[in-house]
């Protein structure tokens, strides 16, 4: 039994040291950073996968229904030491079957009639900026998409499996994964889940970085722990989104930075010798007339 207790937690180990893509180690070697935490879970069951996607007609992606048959979710989290103290910082975590719920749910029947809902924030967008490119379509609230919470981004908006231009009793096939702040704007994130999941990788999860990809992006204090702990992707996001990146560098002149300490005569030195010299002569020339004046 103990042999058999080993083997399985060496097998676990390399499928989650495969899972996590060895973010683990890298988190646990930098400084300041404790207790980092991945929470072990059994995968899910191919009838709980065909029974999501009866019940939503909607069929999971491929890379996504992959990663449900080897763990039924993913929950990684790690914190800091400040002050003998540990803060909670980063969090990576994408729901399992059983909590991908609609992010709308159906209208209860005690609800008023007039009461407002999120679908009366749609509206058509008719003007259109020439030499750009399109951007891709967002998202509706009402029934031309379907939207999955696959993670709650603790409180800072929602991280959506989303299914565009749905025909009610159509199954839905192709998916997206989209951002939804918490003013209820929509932000593109990926085209596949396996992309969206490397890049959950390797922002570390820290704290609101899925603001990175909207056009005001996350905090200020997020900002500061981004720059702690991803200095690299941090740097170059700033020169992406920040036109005036130019102001944060730091330009070195070599020909004042290495100047010689030899001091030239100051200049004003030269002008005052220069106006002392212009006074004598012009009380010279005054001597001299009122010389001849007196002669």
């Amino acid at each position: 039994m103990i042999m058999e207790d080993t083997k399985d937690a060496f097998v676990f180990k390399g499928v989650a040291e495969r899972l996590t893509l060895g973010i683990t180690r890298i988190l646990e070697n930098m400084p300041g950073v404790v207790d980092v935490r991945f929470a072990e879970r059994d995968p899910a069951e191919k009838r709980t996968l065909l029974s999501w996607e009866q019940k939503n007609t909607c069929i999971l992606p491929e890379d996504l229904r992959d990663f449900y048959l080897t763990t039924d979710g993913f929950t990684l989290t790690w914190s800091v030491k400040l002050d003998d103290e540990c803060v909670p910082l980063g969090c990576m975590m994408i729901n399992g079957v059983g909590r991908l719920c609609p992010l709308l749910q159906p209208t209860s029947v005690f609800s008023l009639p007039n009461a407002p809902s999120l679908a009366d924030l749609d509206w058509e967008e008719s003007s259109s900026e020439s030499g750009l490119e399109p951007a891709p379509s967002e998202p509706h609230f009402d029934a031309r998409s379907r939207i999955y919470e696959l993670d709650s981004c603790g409180g800072n908006g929602k991280v959506c499996l989303v299914y565009k231009n749905c025909t009610p009793g159509v199954v839905a096939q192709h998916s997206e994964i989209w951002f939804l702040d918490r003013s209820l704007c929509w932000h593109f994130l990926t085209a596949t889940f396996s992309a969206y999941y490397r890049l959950m990788i390797t922002h570390l999860g820290l704290p609101e970085w899925q603001y990175a990809y909207t056009p005001y992006g996350p905090s200020p204090q997020a900002k500061q722990w981004a720059s702690l702990y991803q200095p690299l992707i941090f740097s170059n996001e700033v020169s992406q989104t920040d036109s005036a990146a130019d102001v944060f560098l730091n330009k070195l002149d070599p020909t004042k930075a290495f100047r010689g300490k030899a001091k030239a005569p100051p200049p004003k030195k030269k002008q005052s010798a220069q106006c002392n010299s212009g006074g004598a002569a012009k009380g010279q020339g005054s001597t001299g007339r009122h010389g001849g004046a007196k002669r």
